[in-house]
C-alpha cells in the first residue's frame, strides 16, 4: 500500500470470510441489549431462526452498502433499517432496557463488526502494515455512521478502540434466552436438515475458534489447546487458498450484493 491510497478492496477475503459471520453475531448479543434486543423482538421478518435468508441478505447489503455504497445509498439504506427498527424496544417485562435506536448499541454491533473485518483481513490474507490497520479503521466507521452513531462516538484512532473494546468485553454476558437463541443459530437450527450434514460442526468449530476468549467463557464453550492447533492450521490452509484468488474473485459476491440492492432501488421492493 505504500505510496497509494488505502483501497478496501485489497482487503477483502472473499468466501472464507463468511467463517467471521456467526461468531460476530455471538459477540454482537453478548452486550445484553443487544441480545435481548434480538431475541424478544417482534419483527418476524428480521428472526433469523424464522427466515435465515433473509436475514443474511439484509445484514450483508447494510455491510456492502456502508462499505462500497455511495452517500445517496447508505441514507436510502438508513430509512429503510430505520422503519424496521422501529417497534424493537423493551417492554415493561424485559429483563433489560434496550432501544434498537440506542447509539451505544449500535456502536458495539458496528464495533464488532469492524473487529469481524480485521479478523477475516489477518487471518485469510496476512499481517496489515501499519498504515493498513488504520486504513481499515477509518473505513470501517461507516458501520456505525451509517446508523445512528455519531463520527464523534467512533473511538479517535486504534488505541481508543482496544480500550473500548477490552471494556466491552468484560460486560458480555449471555442469559439463558440469549444463549438458546445464539445456539440454534451455531446449530444452522434454521436451515433444512440436509443442510446442516457436514456443515454444522465446521460453523460450531469456527464460530468457537474466531470468539474472544471472554465471549467463549460467557457462552460456556470448551476450548482446548488441542483445539487452537488445529484452527490456525485450517486457517493457515484457507489463508494459502485466499492469497493465491484474484481481487476481482474475492470482491465478486460483494459486487453482486452491491447490485442486488441497486436492482430492488429501482424496481421499487422492499430493502429490508
Amino acid at each position: 500500500m505504500e505510496g497509494r491510497e488505502f483501497d478496501l478492496r485489497d482487503h477483502m477475503s472473499g468466501a472464507a470470510g463468511m467463517l467471521v459471520a456467526a461468531p460476530n453475531i455471538v459477540m454482537q448479543l453478548g452486550n445484553p441489549g443487544v441480545g435481548y434486543g434480538v431475541q424478544e423482538s417482534t419483527v418476524d421478518t428480521g428472526n433469523v431462526l424464522l427466515h435465515p435468508w433473509k436475514r443474511l441478505r439484509t445484514t450483508m447489503t447494510f455491510i456492502v452498502v456502508a462499505l462500497f455504497g455511495s452517500d445517496a445509498e447508505r441514507a436510502r439504506y438508513r430509512e429503510a433499517v430505520n422503519r424496521s427498527h422501529v417497534p424493537v424496544r423493551s417492554s415493561a417485562d424485559s429483563p433489560v432496557k434496550y432501544n434498537a435506536f440506542d447509539p451505544e448499541l449500535q456502536l458495539w454491533v458496528a464495533a464488532c463488526l469492524y473487529v469481524g473485518m480485521r479478523d477475516q483481513r489477518v487471518t485469510f490474507l496476512g499481517p496489515m502494515t501499519d498504515a493498513e490497520e488504520d486504513g481499515l479503521y477509518l473505513e470501517c466507521q461507516r458501520l456505525g455512521t451509517s446508523l445512528q452513531v455519531t463520527a464523534d462516538m467512533w473511538p479517535a484512532d486504534l488505541a481508543a478502540f482496544e480500550v473500548y473494546w477490552k471494556d466491552g468485553l468484560t460486560r458480555v454476558r449471555y442469559d439463558p434466552p440469549v444463549r438458546d437463541h445464539l445456539m440454534k443459530v451455531v446449530g444452522l437450527d434454521m436451515v433444512p436438515r440436509w443442510m446442516r450434514w457436514g456443515n454444522a460442526g465446521v460453523v460450531r468449530f469456527f464460530t468457537v475458534g474466531f470468539l474472544p476468549p471472554e465471549c467463549r467463557e460467557a457462552m460456556g464453550l470448551p476450548w482446548s489447546p488441542r483445539d487452537q492447533r488445529r484452527f490456525e492450521r485450517y486457517c493457515s490452509w484457507l489463508r494459502v487458498v485466499t492469497r493465491v484468488q484474484p481481487r476481482w474473485l474475492r470482491m465478486l459476491g460483494i459486487r453482486l450484493q452491491l447490485g442486488e440492492f441497486r436492482f430492488r432501488v429501482r424496481r421499487g421492493w422492499a430493502l429490508t
